[in-house]
């Protein structure tokens, strides 16, 4: 995309003619039509925002709206006044859909701070959609298909090795021969009109069974592009339609829909994810046969993050299986689990934006949206010290060296102007389990036993003179103060939390999976570690004074905090807590570290090790697969690598007669290797078939 009256077709549309065939052509617009389409916009630039109502949105989907809504604009030079998008529910599949996607969705967006130029639905063109579908009929562009889904997928195979064949310079009838008109062109496609109107009118009145009929489109069977192959434009479904209730039995495809709802709105550029790409054609070949205004397309990139995946069917899975807390799961890369987890609109916005809209494939590293959100929450968040796994520390010459004091400390230490919190210090205090250890190492600053080592904030040496454990599990620390003028200086200062601590739940989340690529395996590869609760924290109680002036949403950002040495937390939805009574859970969902976190390391040697010999497996099974396949069964017992150097002697069907040393083969032994010669065959049709 450069300019709004010149569209880089160079990169889109001329480079991959090949792949697109006609799609240039059709994509052409009449005059007449230019000039309709100039009345509506005038100046006015037109994008649209259509996702499916079929999950939670994601990560990638607000990187859509970025584009939509914001870059796509940028890019064009567009005026802000000029610039409109439309915010439309792609709801054709009843199956899949709900309103609670449909709130959701309305929700995220919003929440995002995008303003549409107005929500539509496709399904409120629906009757549209129904005439276009006749007109298509009247015209022999559409007919009434009887074929079942195996048969339209063997007619797809079909067309797609005659095509190949041709482009290879073979005689298609000798690679792939049509066994019956039935399969192609097909037994319904030169049907009359007069059947096609009828039987279409008996399928919207509810007359046939689900997968009976189907309204296919009269396209291209002998194109480069399989979707050219008369794609389906109805089915039949006796489900329940979320927007639009039971009114109707048939559903438009997602393929038929788009591109004239797109026309319908005046959309100037319809942008979409590549794997859409070969879809193009069809698009300008359903608006080309209906005479409809044509909007210019763009691809770009889907958005990949390492370590998660982004798949709606993938997500869904998760959340149905209850592996994660539900769609807004924090260690999910949903909207509503970034936004529980505390990645605010303004970290998102700035993430998709930095990213851009190529379309180049990567993958993103997720270290990228951290960094985001540290650069956001080190001027929002301010600070609060938090003990996880808290150890008791006794001080027990309190009274000789520090009766109880308490201290200003800066709520942002880099900005005063910002106030401060008070801090308690008692004669009990608590500290992180993670800063004590029974064994001293030179490489440890950590406090140990007969050690030393400072207090945040605190002017004086704490050293360890006792440990108290209980079945292993040290419960208590007896510790002194040295505030000696002689006193060493420490090599470490540990964060502690005092006596009046709030107790809360802290939840710390990691990468959801041990590999940066999911596999198709991805189950097995699910992190177990991506979730750590620590319901006996304790967090200092000048988290009750930002708590007393917000309130916690559901919705919207929640507080957010800095635990020192820990990273930024904000409450979670699910929080119960009354800061003026102090009753209920307070629950911390932790947002990110305050540095880049070293998980590989965590993972263990022999883990990734196993993974990686898996996939090695799998690579050379697959490899050798495919080479086995391109063997002829003549030469099979000649070319396997298992029956190389076997066999001397071949009959003309390539059926071994003789051993390697020159002894002849029975005729038992003959017939076992013509079988396994037949296995060989059909083999080899049913991989060319799926191919």
């Amino acid at each position: 995309m450069s300019t709004p009256d010149k569209y880089d077709e160079e990169e889109n549309i001329v480079n991959r003619n090949a792949l697109l065939g006609r799609s240039l052509e059709w994509a052409v617009n009449s005059e007449k039509a230019l000039e309709e389409h100039k009345q509506v916009n005038g100046n006015i630039v037109r994008t649209r925002f259509p996702p499916e109502p079929n999950g939670y949105l994601h990560i990638g989907h607000a990187k859509s709206m970025n584009m939509n809504f914001h870059l796509s604009f940028e890019k064009l030079g567009v005026p802000l006044e000029n610039r409109r998008t439309i915010f439309r529910y792609d709801d054709t599949n009843p199956e899949a859909e709900s309103n609670e996607y449909i709130d959701s969705i309305r929700r995220d967006l919003e929440w995002l701070g995008w303003k549409p130029e107005r929500t539509t639905f496709s399904s409120d063109n629906f009757e549209k959609l129904y005439e276009f579908a006749i007109i298509l009929i009247k015209k022999e562009l559409a007919y009434v298909c009887d074929m079942t889904k195996n048969e339209m997928e063997g007619q797809r195979d079909l067309a797609k090795r005659r095509v190949h064949a041709r482009n290879s310079n073979q005689n298609p009838d000798d690679v792939a021969p049509i066994p019956s008109e039935d399969i192609l062109p097909g037994r319904n496609r030169n049907t009359s009109v007069e059947r096609n109107l009828k039987l279409f009118e008996n399928m919207r009145r509810g007359m046939y069974e689900e997968g009976q009929y189907t309204l296919r489109l009269k396209m291209d069977m002998n194109s480069d592009n399989p979707n050219m192959y008369d794609l389906v434009a109805y089915r039949i479904k006796f489900v329940a339609h979320p927007h639009v209730g039971n009114e109707w039995c048939i559903y438009p495809s997602y393929d038929f829909t788009h591109g004239i709802c797109d026309s319908l709105e005046h959309i100037d550029y319809s942008i979409c994810t590549l794997e859409f790409e070969t879809r193009r054609e069809p698009y300008y070949w359903i608006l080309w046969a209906l005479d409809l205004y044509k909007p210019k397309v763009y691809e770009m990139s889907r958005l990949n993050v390492a370590y998660n995946v982004l798949s709606k069917r993938r997500l869904l899975k998760l959340v149905s299986n209850k592996i994660v807390r539900g769609w807004d799961a924090p260690n999910l890369l949903t909207i509503s689990g970034l936004r529980r987890r505390g990645y605010n609109k303004h970290i998102l916005n700035s993430f998709c934006s930095d990213i851009g809209a190529t379309r180049a494939m990567n993958t993103v590293e997720i270290e990228k949206l951290q960094q985001t959100a540290r650069q956001h929450l080190a001027l929002s968040s301010p600070r609060a010290m938090v003990t996880l796994d808290p150890i008791q520390v006794i001080i027990t010459n309190f009274l000789e060296q520090n009766p109880q004091q308490e201290y200003d400390v800066s709520n942002f230490p880099n900005d005063e102007s910002l106030g401060t919190h008070k801090l308690l210090f008692t004669s009990t205090i608590h500290i992180d389990s993670s800063d004590f250890r029974l064994k001293d190492n030179p490489l440890y600053y950590g406090l140990a036993p007969q050690k030393a080592v400072g207090l945040k904030y605190y002017g004086g040496n704490l050293i360890c003179d006792e440990v108290i454990q209980e079945k292993g599990k040290i419960i208590k620390l007896l510790c002194r103060i040295d505030k000696s003028d002689e006193r060493k200086k420490p090599n470490s200062y540990i964060t502690w939390v005092p006596a009046n601590s709030i107790p809360c739940e802290v939840r710390i989340y990691n990468h959801l999976f041990i590999v940066p690529e999911p596999t198709d395996r991805y189950e097995e590869e699910l992190n177990p570690k991506s979730e750590a609760v620590y319901k006996e924290a304790l967090i200092d109680d000048s988290v009750l004074q930002s708590l007393c002036t917000q309130t916690i949403s559901k919705w919207e950002s929640n507080p957010a905090f800095q635990f020192e040495r820990f990273g930024y937390f904000v409450v979670d939805t699910d929080t119960s807590f009354n800061p003026k009574t102090r009753n209920g859970t307070l629950i911390f969902n932790g947002t990110v570290s305050l540095k880049e976190d070293n998980f590989k390391k965590e993972v263990t040697d022999e883990e990734i090790a196993a993974i990686e010999a898996r996939r090695e497996e799998a690579r050379r099974a697959r490899e050798a697969k495919e080479a086995r396949m391109k063997i002829d069964p003549k030469k099979l017992f000649q070319l396997a690598p298992d029956y190389q150097g076997k066999y001397s002697q071949y009959n003309s069907n390539g059926i071994p007669t003789h051993l390697a040393d020159g002894t002849e083969l029975t005729k038992s032994a003959m017939k076992k290797l013509t079988k396994e010669q037949t296995k060989h065959i059909k083999a080899l049709a049913h991989y060319t078939k799926k191919k």
